[in-house]
């Protein structure tokens, strides 16, 4: 009987989350034999149709957006070597305040347990040794982010299994950097209002609560090109206005907060990985 291998779950909202905050970690474990495991809450519908056409436009298409925005999911998988992929299909339910946070049968309308039913039924069938989501606010309070973390949370309570969980989130030090970044690539940009620049202050952790810090420089250019796999939000990817090298520069490490361990590893760590291998 061949041995089980070690397995990452990674649960997103949407298509093109996997490659903005885990693609290097998820090339990276995927190069080292590693079992990996994208699990994609939404159908990404509320993203950009074609030619930039907005959710708010008449002749938006959320079925058609969502065909779309598949094919760019799975080319992503294909540039990171993701092992599996499953998609739940719900709506997407769109930015906080949008009308469609109140469609029927949208994520962030769909009970977590019911959810969370799903998501269980995937873990016991991978068994994943490692699960990254977001955090309770979803790391920047995208609705449908924060009912990625629900269900998954309840996912894990549901099944009893104890995996390594992280949540993504990213160094106080490190937003700030990507504060002087966006300004340098858009020089017109007005000075944000105060109490947005407040919120966003509120966005991450401070260095010293990170508790996992992965180096992946070498697959730094597989996210980008991840990234850019989808093409059609690409309006909305900022980091793709950098370009590969000045990317890669910047985007050399994820980082983590370990929320549960089974292991004992020490934290400060390098690998979501240590203490199983």
């Amino acid at each position: 009987m061949t041995e089980r291998p070690l397995t990452l779950m990674a649960v997103h909202a949407h298509p093109d989350d996997e490659a903005t905050g885990t693609g290097g970690v998820l090339a990276r474990y995927a190069a080292e034999g590693i079992r990996t495991v994208l699990v994609t809450c939404t159908d990404g519908g509320c993203g950009d149709g074609p030619g930039g056409v907005k959710p708010e436009d008449p002749a938006h298409d959320p079925v058609a957006v969502a065909s779309m925005r598949r094919a760019e999911l799975q080319a992503s998988c294909d540039v990171l070597k993701i092992s599996d992929l499953e998609t739940l299909d719900y709506a997407d339910s769109g930015m906080i305040g949008w009308p469609s946070n109140e469609a029927p049968g949208s994520f962030w309308q769909t009970p977590v347990e019911e959810g969370a039913a799903r998501l269980a039924e995937l873990m016991l069938h991978y068994r994943p040794d490692v699960v990254v989501t977001y955090d309770e606010n979803g790391f920047y309070g995208h609705p449908d982010h924060i009912q990625a973390h629900r269900i998954t949370m309840a996912a894990l309570e549901k099944t009893g299994l104890t995996p390594k969980v992280y949540w993504t989130t990213m160094p106080r030090s490190m937003m700030a950097r990507f504060g002087e970044i966006v300004r340098e690539f858009n020089e017109d940009m007005p000075e944000p209002d105060p109490a947005e620049a407040e919120a966003m202050a509120e966005i991450g952790l401070p260095d010293d609560e990170i508790s996992t810090w992965v180096d992946t420089t070498a697959f730094s250019g597989q996210k980008f090109d991840a990234l850019a796999a989808h093409a059609s939000q690409g309006e909305n990817i900022f980091f793709l206005r950098m370009g590969k090298e000045r990317f890669g520069e910047l985007m050399g490490v994820e980082t983590f907060v370990r929320v549960q361990d089974p292991t004992g590893a020490p934290v400060p760590e390098t690998d979501l990985f240590a203490g199983l291998r």
